[in-house]
């Protein structure tokens, strides 16, 4: 990549897994405010259901993790922890219209499958216990194997997931070791062929960017990760945010890759995986051919929320469940609070532990929309989401920080191609996805939050 571009559109902008970005939250979102949005949502769309847990525990700590984790306690917390849970589920549940349907049940973490699974198991009863199906539902769990024997694996079949993302992160043992994570501790291969013979689908999950990592030692693990053919592939970049997680900090012992080098990674993995017949979806997703993320996206209607892409067949609006758990509704986000004791105690007296939320008003909703097109299909069809909200595009785009003339310097830079109905990410522009999202966000406008990079 020329470099003078790198350089001007590698700067922080928002990852856009929500609009608007989570640290756009606000403190006075409270729980009454959760409970309005829920009755609304009822009557809103889309009508199915996504469910999230999030099961904050982790046997030892990733140095790299931005996510909100915790170490191990003990099974008395953990089974505390799960009963707390149950009681939320219930004080949610009761709220939302029994004819609705469950689309998606989605584990995170944390690493949800270091606690009792038979945990886990209690929760998906009370779930899928509570409301019918679509068919075909994705009921997924995100799974550290690391520490799973092959009666793990089976438990957690047992327990109805019909989808597990694997995380791991790199092959290479040094890479890992630096990043103090473990391997996992069945071979790889074994775990795929106990998997396939049980009808569970697989997703594979690697981080580039990490101590040690080259283009060329990141080309050997998605070289290894190919010829197991998991059903998708996820290489996510890097987020070095030390000042959020001072974890990250221990990474610096080792030295971080460059930028450039970073940018070596991305596409030298993007060019084994095209070349290995998988196709690319949004900034980091590589799927095969058959599968329905990829006929979405070709239909220029992949969707996607806080557990990653979806069609709009498995699109649901979000109730979330657990510490630091967002509920991603039509009309509002919610967020729990992020300590374990105070979510725990919260709970039992008979409350949901709202600490933060936002509700969108009109033109964010609209916002939403354009860059959830944009970030899903690398493109936006102004027409086709106008008559979606049955408005015009003029209107559309005030909604929006749309500016004619920073489009024109997208496509002066070979980001993009536009006219007035379309917006269309050229290859070369892929990895600053993320910055032609961000032109769009008004709320960025004089804004001061953090955000990492795109590379």
């Amino acid at each position: 990549m020329n470099q003078h571009i790198l350089e001007k559109y590698n700067v922080p902008v928002p990852r856009y897994t929500s609009y608007p970005p989570a640290n756009f939250f606000r403190d006075d979102f409270a729980e009454r405010n959760l409970l309005q949005a829920i009755e609304e949502s009822n009557s809103q769309r889309p009508h199915h259901i996504s469910f999230y847990i999030h099961i904050p525990y982790c046997k030892r700590m990733c140095y790299y993790c931005g996510c909100n984790s915790y170490p191990r306690t003990g099974e008395a917390d953990e089974k505390a922890y799960v009963e707390a849970v149950l009681k939320e589920i219930e004080l949610v549940c009761d709220k939302i219209d029994k004819s609705r349907k469950i689309a998606q049940i989605h584990y995170g973490g944390g690493s949800p499958s270091s606690i009792d699974l038979n945990l886990i198991r209690k929760i998906n009863d009370s779930l899928l216990g509570k409301f019918d199906c679509i068919e075909n539902p994705e009921i997924a769990i995100e799974c550290h194997a690391g520490y799973l024997t092959e009666k793990d694996f089976q438990s957690l079949i047992d327990a109805g997931f019909n989808r597990m993302s694997i995380g791991i992160q790199d092959f290479d043992n040094n890479v890992l070791k630096a990043s103090n994570r473990i391997p996992t501790l069945l071979p790889i291969e074994q775990i795929f062929e106990l998997l396939r013979s049980k009808g569970i689908r697989i997703n594979l999950d690697f981080i580039y960017g990490l101590a040690l990592q080259t283009a060329d030692s990141f080309s050997k693990t998605i070289e290894k990760a190919v010829p197991l053919f998991p059903d998708r592939l996820v290489t996510f970049s890097y987020a070095h945010l030390p000042s959020l997680f001072p974890r990250q900090k221990f990474l610096e012992r080792f030295g971080l890759p460059s930028e450039n080098e970073k940018d070596k990674m991305y596409h030298a993995a993007q060019k084994i995986l095209l070349e290995a017949g998988y196709k690319q979806i949004g900034l980091d997703h590589f799927v095969r051919e058959s599968d329905e993320l990829f006929e979405a996206w070709q239909m220029h209607n992949l969707s996607r929320n806080f557990q990653g892409y979806c069609t709009r067949r498995t699109t649901g609006q979000v109730y979330a469940f657990g510490v630091t758990g967002i509920s991603q509704l039509t009309g509002a986000y919610a967020q729990n609070t992020k300590v374990i004791s105070e979510y725990v105690e919260t709970v039992n007296s008979g409350h949901i532990p709202v600490k933060k939320g936002y509700r969108l008003n009109n033109d964010e909703q609209i916002t939403r929309e354009v860059i959830t097109d944009l970030m899903c299909n690398d493109q936006i069809e102004w027409q086709q989401i106008a008559s979606r909200l049955n408005l015009t595009i003029a209107e559309v785009k005030a909604a929006t920080a749309y500016s004619e003339q920073k489009m024109q310097e997208f496509a002066a830079d070979g980001i993009i191609d536009f006219d007035e109905n379309h917006l269309v990410m050229k290859e070369k522009g892929s990895p600053f996805l993320r910055n032609v999202a961000a032109s769009l966000d008004k709320l960025l406008i004089n804004s001061n939050k953090l955000f990492s990079k795109p590379i």
